[in-house]
Formats: C-alpha cells, sequence, structure tokens
C-alpha cells in the first residue's frame, strides 16, 4: 500500500512514542503484536507511517535528525524502541506564538522547554516545506493551550492542501468554521484531543456508562490526574487549561444518563510531581444511588506511562485518516473523531463510536 507521510508539530513525549512505536512494530506480524487496537487497517500497518518533517521550537531539537530529537530533554517517557535509524529528517524551527507558557522558564531546563533563537518560521516556510516533503497528514502535538499556534499550523495544512489530526484540545474540528475550511477543501480531519488507549478519560467514561446501564444514579464525581512530564508543569499555569478542562469533563458528560450540575463534577489536571516523569496517576471517585436510594461509592487508582497510552491510538487515526484520502472523502471525520478523541463534533457512546469507527474502516459509512 506504500507509506503514509506524516508531520508532526511539537515532538515532546507523544511524539516520541509514537515514532518508536513505528520502529518497534517494524518486522512484527499480526500474531506478536501486542497492545494495538488494529494490526490493519485498509491494508495500512503501524510501522507504514512515515515522518517526511517535522517543526519544534526547543533548542535541543531543532536542526537534529527526529532520531535524536525524540529522545532530547525534556522528553521523559518511557524508551521502549531506542534503535531508531537515522532518518536524514531534521527537526525546522517552528513557530512560537503561545506554544510555550512563560512560567515554565522558572524551571530547570532538563524539566522544561529552552526555545530556540532561531528565526521563527513563517507560514510559506511550513506550507512550503510541507509540499516540498510530500506530506499527507499534519499532526498537531502541542502543548495544552496552545490556541493561536495550533490555529497557525490549521491554516499551514489548508494551504498546503495536507489532511489535519489534532490532538490536543483546541478546539478545530469541533469548531464549525474551522471543519467548514476543511470541508472546502476536500480535506480530511480528525479532532478534537487525543483519548488514551486506556486512559482516565476512557476508563471514567466507561464507568459512567456501565452506571447508565445498570439503572445507578451517578450523583458527583471526580477525576483528579497528577504527572511529571512537560504536560503537566504547562498546565501549571490555569489560565491555559480552560479547552483541555472542557474536553475531558465534556467526554464523561457526553455519556451520563443525566448531565450533573457543575459543581458535583470535577475532571482535570491536578498538579506536578516531577519525579513521576511521563507516569501519569489518575484518582477516580463516583457516587451514586442504587436499588432503593442505597448509597454506594466507587473509588479507583490507575497508573500508566501518559505518552505510550495515546501512541498507538493516533497510530489508528493516521491510518483512518489516509484511508479518506484514499476515498477522496474531505472534511470532519465524525465516525473516527468519535471514537480516538474526547471533543469531536459529534459525542457517541464508545460502544457506537466502536461500531462506526468498523464500519467507516471497513468502507461501509464515508465519514
Amino acid at each position: 500500500m506504500g507509506k503514509i507521510k506524516i508531520a508532526i508539530t511539537g515532538i515532546g513525549n507523544c511524539a516520541s512514542s509514537l515514532i518508536q512505536g513505528i520502529e518497534y512494530y517494524r518486522g512484527k506480524d499480526e500474531n506478536d503484536a501486542i497492545g494495538l487496537m488494529n494490526w490493519d487497517i485498509g491494508g495500512y500497518r503501524p510501522f507504514d507511517l512515515e515522518v517526511v518533517t517535522a517543526f519544534d521550537i526547543d533548542v535541543r531539537k531543532v536542526g537534529k535528525d527526529i532520531s535524536e530529537a525524540i529522545f532530547a530533554a525534556p522528553n521523559c517517557t518511557t524508551v521502549f524502541c531506542d534503535n531508531i535509524p537515522e532518518t536524514g529528517v531534521k527537526v525546522k524551527m517552528g513557530r512560537i506564538l503561545d506554544g510555550y507558557s512563560g512560567h515554565m522558564a522558572d524551571f530547570d531546563e532538563n524539566r522544561t522547554f529552552v526555545p530556540s533563537d532561531a528565526a521563527e518560521a513563517e507560514k510559506e516556510m511550513v506550507v512550503q516545506e510541507l509540499k516540498k516533503t510530500g506530506a499527507e497528514i499534519l499532526l498537531n502535538y502541542l502543548p495544552v493551550g496552545s490556541e493561536e499556534a495550533s490555529k497557525f499550523y490549521a491554516e499551514c495544512a489548508l494551504d498546503a492542501g495536507v489532511a489535519f489530526i489534532n490532538n490536543m484540545p483546541v478546539f478545530i474540528a469541533s469548531n464549525p468554521e474551522w471543519a467548514a475550511k476543511f470541508e472546502e477543501k476536500g480535506l480530511p480531519i480528525i479532532g478534537d484531543d487525543i483519548k488514551a488507549q486506556l486512559g482516565a478519560t476512557i476508563t471514567h467514561r466507561m464507568l459512567a456508562d456501565l452506571f447508565h446501564k445498570r439503572g445507578v444514579k451517578l450523583e458527583r464525581t471526580y477525576q483528579l490526574n497528577t504527572g511529571g512530564n512537560t504536560d503537566f508543569l504547562n498546565m501549571l499555569n490555569r489560565n491555559r487549561l480552560a479547552s483541555k478542562k472542557e474536553s475531558k469533563t465534556e467526554a464523561v458528560q457526553s455519556v451520563i444518563a443525566q448531565r450533573l450540575d457543575a459543581d458535583n463534577i470535577h475532571v482535570g489536571p491536578s498538579d506536578y510531581v516531577p519525579w513521576q516523569n511521563d507516569n501519569k496517576i489518575c484518582f477516580l471517585r463516583m457516587e451514586g444511588k442504587l436499588f432503593g436510594d442505597v448509597p454506594m461509592n466507587i473509588e479507583l487508582r490507575l497508573s500508566v506511562e501518559d505518552s505510550p497510552n495515546s501512541a498507538g491510538v493516533v497510530i489508528d487515526a493516521v491510518r483512518c485518516c489516509k484511508l479518506a484520502l484514499d476515498r477522496g472523502t474531505g472534511g470532519i471525520l465524525y465516525s473516527p473523531s468519535s471514537y480516538f478523541m474526547k471533543h469531536p463534533p459529534k459525542q457517541f457512546t464508545d460502544d457506537e463510536a466502536h461500531k462506526m469507527t468498523s464500519e467507516f474502516i471497513k468502507g461501509e459509512r464515508e465519514n
């Protein structure tokens, strides 16, 4: 089927896990490929992704081969594949805008970004790079709160004629104005805010759905998360959290039988714990009423490596996006968005979203 040529903006922990994963599954077959939701999607396998260009703003990554940049500080995710061959693809200086939060300068440089003093990329430069390299899909891996920077790269994708996968909580696919732009250009878009393979939000959603199906009235709930990667450090600036909090909260609210008042639901990051590195710990509590209004509650602690937990989902999102390109389908891909993303344009239960995505992969559903 050939390679799927992807471009990435933001070479952080998530991009590192994705690129490690592409190499990790190379040479494996379906029988020994552990940890994937789908081995084959429309003839494309996990290692059929090829990074043809990348953008970042950190001095330790800009100008480096991507095989080296993915292991540079402040990246701290688990290294599960360290034999990444040199690619010949150098990380280009991107556009800073709001992709860097000033408060991070107060921390040790090994824990935070160190912005490069290289000249920032203009839109024309990014567009030309996407065209020159033959990129088909641009993946947005910018930090939470990068509203203007995300819109900048979405515009670049539109101008370059490439599809867009928005892995972070800036509302692009779920914004009708942006969705219309991709529809007009005939370019597929998947978004917004990638779900983990088995993380806090998907677990919370499944339990909320279970309460509903078993006739248990959910009365109040919280989800608290701690971690030590740059994502959690970045989110210490609460001003950057609005879209992230909305995305995670709505992902849970959308599957509750009766929406909870704002005072009775709290979903969002809690704090930065440096020694956790890329390990994310979720504390989840749900309180409800059983038969006869008898109270019950459940508490759960979930510990996962944050970035690998989303990489397998992104690999599937990329392959679904490529299928849309092959089929000439543009605009919002509602089915993959509902299954892979926390804040899709249309919310469905996970069972419905899984069925819709399976039908999309088989060609039984257009988008």
